[in-house]
């Protein structure tokens, strides 16, 4: 099994909780001075990354923040009964305009 590796200061994993814990994380990181933040998820969280980025650009600070880039890809994920499969993933990088 492949080891864990650990995150970036700057990286929002997005995963069963509520979008608005999200978006707290990713507005907390912009407070604190982060300007580049990358927001990651896999499987069906990813329509929950995507609402997170969309709140926090149109709700909360309109105008402030770009989305830098979008990576999509897939994963090989062994699931407790023991079998491969493959997920999906995203990660949304955003810029704070200056």
């Amino acid at each position: 099994m492949a080891e864990a590796q650990p995150q970036a200061a700057n990286t929002v994993l997005v995963g069963k909780k509520p979008v608005m814990n999200y978006v707290i994380a990713v507005l907390t990181l912009i407070h604190q001075g982060v300007k580049e933040i990358v927001v990651k998820a896999r499987g069906r969280a990813i329509s929950k990354a995507v609402d997170t980025v969309e709140i926090v650009r149109n709700r909360f600070l309109p105008g402030k923040v770009d989305i830098e880039d979008i990576n999509i890809g897939s994963q090989t994920v062994t699931n407790p009964a023991g079998r491969e499969t493959r997920v999906s993933t995203i990660e949304i990088k955003l810029k704070v305009k200056e």
